[in-house]
């Protein structure tokens, strides 16, 4: 659930409010809130002390938090702060994954799972086995690789170009305004970047 971010610079008593009103109004015993903290867009943050009080006023509702600020240091804090409460925390890369389950993460959330589901979903399982350090850092070199490449790219028109290709369906390739394809330069030199890892995307049948 993200904050409400027509207005900036908002207070925290603002935001607060909102997602108490929402709570209060759902009135659903089972209801479990992720909150969105994606500063970058919204321009209105998830503080720490905003969940400290969400999760006093809502201890069952609140459930955890989507960190897609990009910033390891306050996907940890959350960890470190609130995870022992049952408060679920998702950083919104796959190269936070070895680090934040380490402390109590519970996994995460990101885009390019949609392209690389294999290999992150291999290295999550290899985490949550305790396979030897030497093997899980090396399937985490791996997916970084792959991250890093559409990273490097405007991520969703890169993550729909690849999807194309590996699929033969170019339909993949369109996005919606006010996004834009990539243009024919690069997405040749994102299948080129892509192929030097021999990644692949086994498609299902």
């Amino acid at each position: 659930m993200l904050p409400p971010f027509y207005f900036k610079n908002v207070s925290e008593d603002g935001v607060f409010s909102y997602y108490a009103e929402v709570i209060d109004a759902v009135a659903e015993p089972n209801l479990a809130v992720y909150l969105y903290h994606i500063p970058q867009l919204t321009r209105v943050p998830i503080t720490l002390p905003l969940i400290e009080r969400l999760l006093k006023r809502y201890p069952r509702a609140i459930a955890g938090a989507k960190d897609s600020s990009g910033d390891w240091a306050n996907s940890k804090a959350m960890i470190e702060n609130f995870a022992r409460e049952g408060f679920d925390v998702f950083p919104a890369s796959e190269v936070f994954l070895s680090d934040a389950l380490a402390i109590g993460g519970a996994g995460c959330i990101s885009a390019t799972v949609n392209i690389n589901p294999a290999a992150i979903s291999g290295l999550f399982r290899a985490l949550n086995a305790d396979r030897p350090s030497h093997e899980t850092r090396a399937l985490q070199a791996r997916v970084d690789e792959v991250r890093r490449i559409f990273q490097s790219f405007e991520l969703i028109p890169a993550m729909k170009c690849a999807l194309a290709h590996y699929t033969g369906r170019s339909a993949w390739k369109f996005v919606r305004p006010p996004l834009t394809s990539l243009d024919q330069s690069a997405e040749a030199d994102l299948l080129k970047k892509l192929a030097s890892l021999q990644f692949e995307m086994p498609v299902a049948q």
